[in-house]
């Protein structure tokens, strides 16, 4: 079974990727991961994505479609495997298609993970505190609020750390010169 997740950044890709890999047996795999991978092995992909990656560019969408491909062609990915946003674009998933067309294969199934706008800004604020709220402290801007051990646990805490972001993020507005 040959599965694409698809959906916005933070709209949770990965963690339903993740249970259908656990559940189905198949690997679960990203770009991110495909690229580190060949870039540590020294493959010849690896060192044309990093030359891109040193330069702050985006890896061809191509060359992001080669690293996948061979990926998928690893004895366990016999049995299928979920790609985890990957293609992103028009060109990969044309890319991909074509790819596996040689191959004789298809895609079974994409999966459209759908989660309102507002569901996403919060889970990706979370995800970024969260970090933080395990040090005890909190980032605003360029400042630490340190938090002590009730604030952490306070149901209050989140909307007060909200409004700090809220009001750093329009302080950094205003120094910039937007009203």
């Amino acid at each position: 079974m040959k599965i694409i997740m698809l959906g916005a950044p933070g709209a949770g890709k990965g963690t339903q990727a993740i249970k259908i890999s656990e559940k189905y047996g198949i690997p679960h795999i990203s770009t991110g991961d495909i690229f580190r991978a060949n870039i540590k092995a020294g493959t010849e992909l690896g060192r044309k994505a990093k030359e891109y990656m040193d330069q702050g560019l985006l890896v061809p969408d191509a060359l992001t479609t080669d690293l996948v491909v061979n990926r998928t062609s690893e004895p366990d990915c016999e049995n299928g495997y979920v790609l985890d946003g990957f293609p992103r674009t028009i060109p990969q998933a044309e890319c991909l298609t074509e790819a596996l067309e040689k191959r004789g294969e298809k895609v079974d199934f994409a999966l459209n993970v759908d989660v309102p706008d507002e569901n996403i800004i919060e889970e990706e604020y979370s995800r970024q505190n969260s970090q933080h709220l395990g040090k005890g402290v909190a980032m605003a801007h360029s400042d630490l609020v340190e938090l002590n051990e009730h604030d952490a646990h306070d149901e209050n805490h989140h909307a007060r750390e909200k409004e700090l972001v809220e009001q750093q993020a329009g302080q950094h507005h205003e120094d910039e010169g937007h009203t």
